[in-house]
């Protein structure tokens, strides 16, 4: 061991860490030789321990300083070698690692936009905290409609004497705002979280929905019918897709029709294609004269159809989930299972199903 006089010349020579913590060990460790001078303090007498103590105490500030200077110096010396010997071949696979997986719900989300970006569709967005003029007055809702009541919608604590605001109940909203940022013509769709207050194996409190928006002239039910038909077959990637349209009401479309896709049983699961029977997917219908007014444009000159379906019901039916309840309940094992990998972007080319 280093005597006290040549420790400081052994620890600036110190060749790597390994060797300088040896010595710092030695000397400051329990066991070390300035530990044991401290430690000899409580032994010596008032004088002798005043004259010494401030000696011991520097020295032991001086050896860590020095041990603190060479550490430095040891360590960015190995980061330079590193820097300059290391090197990564960019063109070699990855290694296999565990992974996060991308949510059913995303991919499926990923998968409409590149179906309706093909349609020349664009991807509108709007806030989720909604007030109530867009969220149901412009959607041809009046104060009193049974839409509004307290068990189907979610109403904020208001802000002093303003109107209570809501989390939206779904993503119509959004559609009145892109008529009125971009007027028309104009073809969205407007993919989001919607808030209601039901909860069931096929009901959540929250939920995604997607709903598309064409305001154009001269549109027909004619033009909503093949929309909904190239758009169900692409995302299911089946050419056997039967739709049924069934005449229904929603207050901002008229006529309005609920639609109906057809199935074929295989192993008690209902699998979309065929028309064995049939299920219903979405709702949809020519956009009222009072909604197109509300957003500012003239009803006489502009028409429209809209749209709108679950996504998380597009995912299970297209993926084969029966709970929906388990989309947000965040079980690893559910995700490992039913995740997609990040790299399985959808594209119509390679079919947008991963």
């Amino acid at each position: 061991m280093a005597s006290d006089t040549d420790i400081l010349d052994e620890i600036r020579a110190a060749p790597d860490l390994g060797e300088l913590d040896r010595l710092r060990v030695s000397v400051l460790g329990k066991s070390g030789t300035i530990t044991a001078r401290l430690k000899s303090l409580g032994s010596m007498d008032p004088e002798t321990r005043a004259a010494e103590a401030p000696k011991i105490h520097a020295r032991r500030e001086e050896i860590t300083a020095a041990i603190a200077e060479r550490r430095r110096a040891l360590e960015s010396a190995e980061l330079d070698r590193k820097l300059a010997t290391e090197t990564i071949d960019l063109s070699l696979p990855a290694p296999e690692r565990p992974t996060g997986t991308v949510h059913p719900v995303s991919q499926v989300m990923d998968e409409l936009a590149e179906i309706f970006a093909d349609l020349g569709f664009a991807v509108a967005e709007g806030p989720e905290i909604e007030d109530q003029w867009h969220n149901f007055t412009a959607l041809n809702m009046p104060e009193f409609h049974p839409a509004r009541a307290m068990q189907d919608t979610f109403y904020l604590e208001p802000h002093g004497d303003e109107e209570p605001k809501v989390l939206r109940t779904h993503t119509s909203p959004v559609q009145i705002r892109a008529m009125q940022e971009h007027g028309a013509p104009l073809y969205v769709i407007a993919p989001g979280r919607v808030y209601r207050s039901d909860s069931d194996a096929t009901h959540t409190p929250m939920f995604h929905q997607v709903e598309g928006l064409v305001i154009d002239r001269h549109i027909t039910l004619g033009h909503l019918k093949w929309t909904l038909e190239t758009f169900l077959k692409a995302f299911f990637e089946r050419d056997d897709v039967v739709l049924r349209m069934r005449p229904s009401y929603f207050p901002f479309t008229e006529p309005s029709a609920e639609v109906d896709v057809g199935y074929t049983l295989q192993n008690g699961k209902r699998v979309i294609g065929g028309s064995e029977g049939f299920m219903e997917v979405l709702g949809s219908g020519m956009v009222h004269p009072r909604v197109i007014a509300a957003a500012g444009l003239d009803p006489d000159e502009w028409q429209g159809f809209a749209f709108g379906c679950g996504i998380d019901r597009l995912a299970m039916l297209k993926y084969g989930m029966d709970d929906l309840r388990a989309f947000f309940d965040g079980d690893i094992r559910w995700l490992k299972h039913y995740g997609f990998r990040a790299l399985d972007v959808p594209t119509l080319s390679g079919g947008v199903g991963a």
